[in-house]
């Protein structure tokens, strides 16, 4: 019998790239084009974040990503919302620090969802870390940006740290992401950090060629 959660930490362990979009005026041929054909390298992991939608709205926009990213076994995630992860059976649900704590969140969700969760500060790393129902950590912002209104950049030491503690693709070593300001300009120097694994958001969602970019980061972030 088929073990959704094993499965889904498969993919989370092979995922490099990581979509972080509010909706499009053109969604999903936006997906489409950021996640590409089997092969090619593209998104691995796509959340929603887009505040204050409506419930029907938002489970809509889940639904779309789920469509679009199916083919490729593209993990989906909800944000904040343990409710419409359980809804819509989305692969993750991502909280904040000022979120749904994760063991309340896993009551919520049950066993086969995993949870993902940022954190900006050693102590918080190393609190997730160590949380039995936290299956992936985000790291950052380590650079400011517009989507992170009022959290200052934590530079590059955290995720230096985060690659002492928890060496990527090392067996049994948590998966983590870093965010804030991940872009083509900037991945070099994240990952001299040891990072192997990045969110991004505006890299994409703003981009002249969406595609040509994500394959570009996708291929950069699997080198090596």
């Amino acid at each position: 019998m088929a073990d959704p959660r094993a499965d889904r930490r498969r993919r989370l362990a092979d995922a490099r790239l990581y979509l972080c979009t509010p909706r499009h005026a053109e969604f999903a041929p936006f997906l489409d084009a950021v996640i590409g054909p089997a092969g090619r390298g593209g998104v691995d992991l796509v959340q929603l974040r887009e505040k204050n939608l409506e419930w029907a709205d938002e489970v809509r926009a889940l639904r779309e990503i789920q469509a679009a990213g199916a083919a490729r076994g593209t993990l989906v995630s909800a944000n904040d919302r343990a409710d419409l992860a359980a809804f819509t059976g989305v692969d993750i649900l991502h909280v904040g620090q000022d979120d749904v704590p994760p063991a309340f969140a896993r009551r919520l969700v049950g066993p086969d969802v995993l949870i993902g969760q940022s954190t900006h500060s050693p102590e918080e790393f190393f609190a997730a870390l160590a949380d039995p129902e936290v299956d992936y950590v985000c790291v950052g912002p380590v650079h400011a940006t517009p989507t992170k209104q009022g959290r200052p950049p934590v530079g590059l030491g955290l995720p230096r740290l985060a690659a002492r503690h928890a060496p990527p693709f090392e067996p049994g070593a948590k998966p983590w992401f870093v965010t804030g300001g991940v872009a083509a300009d900037t991945l070099d120097d994240i990952l001299a950090t040891g990072a192997r694994r990045v969110v991004v958001v505006r890299a994409l969602t703003v981009a002249a060629n969406p595609a040509a970019t994500a394959a570009d980061l996708a291929r950069r972030l699997r080198v090596g």
